[in-house]
This record gives structure tokens, C-alpha cells and sequence, in this order.
């Protein structure tokens, strides 16, 4: 058994997160992270409409009666969507947990702990970290540069960001970016994080709703196959590398601007990624640990492994240097 903090307050078996992932995010993947004793995230953005979201939910518990949460990231929009709604739904649909991401979640703290949600939120920094355990969440989930998605404009990896957080950060916090292994959980828990979180590992599972195109794909690229985005716009985001990303690189790196890549870079043709599986038809998230994803099991397969061969690390390797 590998058990921490983390386990204790958010109420599953084991130290492992399934983080939220636009368009990934469902009740497919969800509930199997959750059977497996994992806490696994719905997409709340994902889902067109909060009452969509809330059909979601009631899907998600039909697949397993452990708990799972919702993940509700909040970014700039000229047209925002309806955020109190999902947020609302979440309350009422008795979610135990929201992972927050993006903007500060201060606005929406009053109602998840007035619903007894407890919140965890995405950070990419020490200083942002901080702020949100002065704002009163539950944990923290703290993003290295290794990660798939947006890890922020520091550039710090997770070798250094996890400790430099845990030195300020007495709730319990888990360790995003380039983990998919046991020594990844071995390694986080030894650099004072409480368990770890996944996206990429978990999209080459079984059960994650993509085509099996991009599922081949991530095992095989190395840990060298992913762009970095949107730089020149200090918006920087982690993604597969493909035609389509190569040239976003290229027109921006050139002088050009976000209006010169908008339709390159379009959520309809990433969402199209994963259903058709041409894997250059958009833009869509991968990170570096895909260098270390070999295989496509089923969720239970590959939790299970993580935790026997984490015991078996601790136990037996680490304990064998002692003298």
C-alpha cells in the first residue's frame, strides 16, 4: 500500500490523479481512475452546457461508486462561458471535489465550501501556489515545465519547483508534469510532494475516449516530441509536435500574431485529433513523458502497476543503499 495525506483528505486509496483534460475528460476514463483508487476529474469545460455537464456526473456515477471530481479551468475569453453555472452544478450535483485551474478561484470558494466541495488548485508557481493556500483550498496540484498543456512562463522543472513548493506548502500537494511511472511517484514523494498527477500517461490507456491513432502516437514519440506554443505571447502551451504545431512555432517566431494562428489553433480541430484520429489536423496536447510511455493498458493496469512497483522501489532498491 502506498498511502499519504493526500489519500486521507480527498478520500481515495491511492496517491494518483487523473488531472482534468479538455475534450479527454469523461465519464469513460473518469470512472476508472475512481475504480481503480484513483481520483479521477471530468472536464467541466468538455461538456457544452452546465446541464450537460450535470448528465455527465450522473453518467460518471453509474460507472463507479467511488468518488471523483470535476475539474473547472478558468481562463480569459472575450465570450467566457457561464463559470457560477458549472460551478453550481458541481455544488448540486454532491461532487466531493473541484480541481481548480487558471484564473485565481477566489470568487468561487464560498459556494464549493458552503456545498462541502473541497477544491484543489493548479499552479505553475511557488508564488501562486502560496496564495492559493492563503485563499483556503484543500491542496495544491503544482505543474512543472515538463507538463502537457500551459505550464506557465518560469520555465522551472519539477525537480526543482516540487521541493521549492513544498518548503512553503503545508496542505497537501500533488506533483503534475512528466510522471507515469512508479519511480515518478517515488520520486515526487522523496521531493515532499504527496502523490503525483497524470494526463498524457493516462491518454494511452485503454479507456481515455481517443482514437487509437494518438494513443499509438504517444508511445511512439520520445520525450523530444512536443512545441512549445504561443511563447512570443507569454501564453505558452505544451503540445504534440506535428505540421500544424511546427507551423504555429514558425509564424509566431516570425513576428506574427494570434490572429495569424487562430484558426490553426482551434479547440474544433484538436477536439477532431482525438475523434477522427488524424493526427495533423489540430493542435493537441501531449508532454514530455511520453518519452517513457511504452504501452496501452487499461487504467487498472497501469495503477496498479505504479503502486506494486513503488513499493517495490522503496522497499527494495532505496533500502538496499542504506548502510
Amino acid at each position: 500500500m502506498v498511502r499519504t495525506r493526500f489519500c486521507d483528505v480527498f478520500g481515495v486509496a491511492y496517491p494518483i490523479v487523473q488531472g482534468g483534460m479538455q475534450w479527454v475528460g469523461r465519464a469513460e476514463l473518469t470512472s476508472a481512475v475512481a475504480n481503480a483508487g484513483g481520483l479521477g476529474f471530468l472536464t467541466a469545460l468538455t461538456q457544452p452546457t452546465p446541464e450537460d455537464l450535470a448528465k455527465e456526473i450522473a453518467r460518471c456515477r453509474e460507472m463507479t461508486d467511488r468518488p471523483f471530481g470535476v475539474n473547472l479551468t478558468i481562463l480569459p475569453s472575450i465570450n467566457p462561458p457561464p463559470y457560477a453555472e458549472y460551478r453550481d452544478v458541481i455544488v448540486e450535483s454532491g461532487v466531493p471535489v473541484v480541481e481548480t485551474a487558471g484564473f485565481n478561484p477566489a470568487e468561487h470558494l464560498p459556494a464549493f465550501r458552503a456545498g462541502g466541495v473541497k477544491v484543489l488548485h493548479k499552479c505553475t508557481s511557488v508564488r501562486h501556489a502560496v496564495k492559493a493556500q492563503e485563499l483556503g483550498v484543500d491542496g495544491i496540484s503544482i505543474d512543472g515545465f515538463e507538463c502537457a498543456g500551459h505550464p506557465g512562463e518560469d520555465d522551472i522543472p519539477g525537480l526543482v519547483l516540487i521541493p521549492a513548493a513544498a518548503e512553503k506548502i503545508t496542505i497537501p500537494m500533488i506533483a503534475s508534469g512528466g510522471f507515469g511511472d512508479a519511480r515518478g511517484l517515488v520520486a515526487a514523494l522523496a521531493l515532499g510532494a504527496d502523490g503525483i498527477n497524470m494526463g498524457t500517461r493516462f491518454l494511452a490507456t485503454a479507456e481515455a475516449p481517443v482514437h487509437d491513432n494518438v494513443k499509438r502516437q504517444l508511445v511512439a514519440n520520445t520525450e523530444r516530441d512536443t512545441e512549445l506554443i504561443f511563447r512570443p505571447l507569454r501564453n505558452t502551451a505544451r503540445v504534440a509536435s506535428n505540421s500544424v504545431s511546427r507551423e504555429v512555432v514558425g509564424i509566431l517566431d516570425r513576428g506574427g500574431k494570434f490572429e495569424d494562428v487562430r484558426d490553426l489553433v482551434a479547440g474544433a480541430r484538436g477536439r477532431k485529433v482525438f475523434e477522427e484520429g488524424d493526427l495533423d489536423l489540430g493542435i493537441w496536447s501531449a508532454g514530455m513523458v511520453q518519452g517513457i510511455i511504452t504501452d496501452v493498458p487499461t487504467v487498472a493496469e497501469l495503477i496498479e502497476r505504479i503502486v506494486t512497483e513503488a513499493r517495490e522501489l522503496i522497499a527494495g532498491r532505496l533500502a538496499g543503499v542504506l548502510r
